[in-house]
């Protein structure tokens, strides 16, 4: 027979044999009166949510917002079906609806924009556009497919433009500003590098941009906080989640690894990205402590009920 669980991994408040706890609650569950019972099994057993609030996962705003490299648009709308409520905002990647069929481009934002999820362009497109001199077109035509919001960077350009200019554009198009700190193809942050860039983010929020995006691309190895074996670097996190708050910062996370150490390290609140859609509901279930491995950490592992006490005789 097992012995118990270690502390760090027993139920909060529990007995350490999950045996004995089952058949705490199923004696529990036969002593009280046949109306309560059903009532019990219809508020859980029959709706998702309904458990989920038996096993007290609170409910949480939308965290993460995955990215669409090149989807089509049925395989986009399926996603969005299952899982638009878990979207803060839906990325539609690199240059590729630019070379599709524009037809298809629309339909995928539309069907976005139907489920009630703000989308944005990648920032390359732009920096390409800052690059040809040619912006203000490339807002028009965001603007005109339907999308919400547009990432600005400066991996392509020898300095970041400014920021004042680019969102001021960005709202006569309708569009908000999102700003990714970080370079792609310049390695991992170093400390004086970290500082560089909070200072480049606060002058993007001071200029109205909504949030910062901290650089992982897709592979989160030898580059931001990712070393040459994709270790994490916590510590530089850190420093951008106190300079910014973890509502105006976004980690790109794009490897199951990566989502594990924030979520790890940050808990529930901290915000995800480059995550790839059939991997989101991986991420939702760690955040949420419902993940064998998540569940074993006192900041994602939901708090049991408190046992009700039976009614006197």
């Amino acid at each position: 027979m097992k012995g118990p669980l270690p502390p760090n991994q027993a139920f909060h408040g529990a007995r350490s044999d999950p045996v004995a706890v089952w058949e705490d609650g199923a004696r529990s569950q036969r002593g009280r009166p046949a109306i309560e019972q059903a009532h019990t099994h219809k508020a859980g057993s029959t709706s998702t949510q309904g458990y989920l609030d038996l096993l007290n996962v609170p409910a949480m705003p939308a965290r993460s917002s995955p990215f669409d490299p090149g989807y089509d648009p049925v395989t986009l709308e399926s996603h969005l079906e299952q899982s638009a409520h878990l979207i803060s905002i839906l990325k539609v990647s690199m240059a590729s609806w630019i070379v599709a069929r524009e037809e298809a481009t629309r339909r995928k934002l539309a069907a976005a924009r139907g489920r009630g999820v703000p989308t944005v362009a990648g920032g390359t497109p732009f920096e390409i556009a800052v690059v040809h001199g040619l912006v203000p077109h490339y807002l028009e035509l965001c603007a005109g497919l339907g999308f919400t919001r547009i990432e600005a960077g400066h991996s392509l350009l020898p300095e970041p433009p400014d920021p004042g200019r680019i969102v001021t554009l960005a709202r006569e198009h309708g569009l908000d500003v999102q700003f990714e700190l970080g370079a792609k193809h310049d390695g991992g942050f170093t400390r004086a590098a970290v500082e560089s860039l909070v200072d480049t983010g606060r002058r993007w929020l001071d200029a109205g941009a909504l949030q910062l995006v901290i650089e992982a691309r897709e592979s989160a190895r030898r580059v931001g906080l990712f070393g040459d074996q994709g270790e994490f670097h916590g510590g530089l996190a850190d420093r951008f989640a106190e300079a910014f708050g973890l509502d105006a910062v976004v980690f790109e996370a794009p490897t199951k690894s990566s989502q594990f150490a924030f979520l790890d390290r940050f808990g529930a609140s901290v915000r995800l990205a480059n995550i790839r859609l059939e991997e989101l509901l991986r991420v939702e279930i760690y955040r949420r402590g419902l993940h064998s491995d998540a569940f074993l950490r006192d900041n994602l592992r939901p708090a049991r009920r408190p046992r009700e006490k039976p009614e006197p005789s």
